[in-house]
């Protein structure tokens, strides 16, 4: 067994070679990495002889055409070509995976807002892929266009198993235990509080660090994740650029039979392989799986009074073909300073064409300061009502408006512009709030027509 990248140690549990993750600064740049020196060809893509008798393989992640903004590519210097990767498929047992529209017509469940407690973390042996469970699913993956919602509960690795999507690409957020995503193009771990993006058809697999793990995962059928606009916030603040970190190269050259899952068309396919796929020695271009840690997002907001729409939280976007509406946004709601004055200062009652499933990875959410706890999940549909609740209604009414800072905290919400459709697991769940709706119960009528100024 050789694995090997730029820099190594040994584990002693295993009595072999492992690697440490290594990582290139920025985001949507032009990389270039090798694990062995000379590996990358100079000045060109596809030599008569690549060197160390690698083969040249391009992964295209946008049609050849796209314009130079917007087109994906990478070459990939590997020891086989990815076509010795696949053999004969046979369709294998997808369990709680579900694609759009697939799952529209799942559950019968009256519309209304939902909330889910945290899932336990089962103590059955579950691989990331085998511990995927679908909470909700919009749009179409065919037309590439949609998202889904997943969960992982993963309490095994996956030995010789790899894994990649052809339908769309993985934003995986951790929330309880750490996660090594060995792909490709080399060596990403997270911890809770950040999150890796694995691109559409990259091969990877999931190894687990430290115990069990629990991680909620977005689906984009669309295109690719990128950083929104700032307008006139300018060139600095929310997620920058330089805080995004891509894998340097690694490869493993372990000649033992492997399988290897592929979810394409909503179906989950296999193939039995003779070695690892993950056998790129080098690699150059923009297309490529990479991390973020949420904790370096900096945040901007009202410094007088007033709100900020929450689009100003947002992490990452996957734009569609109408301007300023995306198909997924990725935003987060961190530690932060409220000092607005004369402010009601958690989210204000809405209703949006955009539907809203959020999660909480740690701490206490401002506007749900009962029932909503870290692991959990919500789901707010287009055009639903929501807002904070009695409890959270009634303090930001009454409190001193003097600084706060709020600490230990973080959420997010996977928002769409379609409808999220949710699966017969997540209908079945029993940490399903069936008295969620009553959180509003308890807001009283304080209309009265004698007085106008505020109580």
């Amino acid at each position: 067994m050789n694995l090997q990248n730029q820099n190594t140690f040994a584990r002693a549990d295993r009595q072999t070679t492992a690697l440490l993750p290594g990582y290139m600064s920025g985001f949507g740049n032009s990389f270039e990495t090798e694990a062995l020196p000379g590996a990358l060809p100079v000045g060109m893509n596809s030599p008569q002889k690549c060197a160390y008798g690698l083969y040249a393989e391009q992964l295209s992640g946008s049609p050849f055409t796209a314009p130079q903004a917007t087109n994906q590519r990478s070459w990939l210097y590997r020891i086989r070509p990815t076509v010795k990767h696949s053999g004969r498929y046979r369709r294998a047992n997808k369990a709680f995976l579900r694609t759009a529209p697939g799952a529209r017509d799942e559950s019968d469940r009256p519309l209304g807002q939902l909330r889910w407690g945290p899932v336990p973390i089962p103590d059955e042996p579950l691989t990331f892929v085998l511990g995927l469970r679908t909470v909700t699913t919009a749009g179409d993956s065919d037309t590439q266009v949609g998202m889904a919602a997943h969960l992982a509960l993963v309490t095994r690795s996956m030995e010789d198993e790899y894994f990649f999507n052809a339908d769309g690409e993985f934003l995986v957020v951790a929330q309880e235990g750490r996660l090594r995503f060995r792909t490709e193009f080399g060596i990403i771990d997270i911890e809770p509080g950040e999150i890796c993006v694995i691109p559409r058809g990259v091969i990877f697999t999931v190894d687990l660090i430290d115990g069990p793990a629990r991680a909620y995962v977005c689906e984009n059928y669309g295109g690719a994740f990128t950083l929104p606009d700032r307008g006139p916030i300018g060139a600095n603040c929310l997620a920058n650029r330089r805080d995004f970190y891509t894998p340097i190269a690694a490869y493993e050259e372990r000649e033992v039979p492997s399988r290897l899952f592929v979810k394409w068309g909503g179906e989950l396919h296999l193939t039995e392989i003779g070695q690892s796929p993950l056998d790129v020695v080098a690699w150059h271009g923009n297309y490529a799986p990479y991390k973020y840690d949420l904790r370096r997002f900096s945040p901007v907001g009202p410094i007088l009074y007033d709100h900020a729409d929450p689009s100003i939280f947002t992490v990452l976007t996957a734009p569609s073909e109408t301007p300023g509406t995306a198909n997924v946004d990725f935003v987060i709601f961190p530690e932060r300073w409220l000092v607005a004055e004369n402010t009601f200062r958690p989210p204000w009652y809405h209703r949006n064409l955009m539907s809203e499933f959020m999660g909480l990875v740690l701490g206490v959410y401002d506007a749900k300061p009962e029932g909503f706890v870290p692991g959990g999940m919500s789901l707010h549909n287009q055009m639903l009502p929501h807002g904070p609740d009695e409890k959270a209604f009634e303090h930001a009414s009454n409190v001193d408006l003097k600084p706060v800072k709020l600490e230990g905290t973080l959420a997010f919400m996977f928002e769409t512009r379609f409808p999220q459709r949710i699966t017969a697991y997540a209908a079945s769940l029993e940490t399903l709030q069936e008295n969620y709706i009553e959180c509003w119960s308890g807001l009283r009528k304080h209309f009265d027509p004698e007085g106008r100024e505020p109580k």
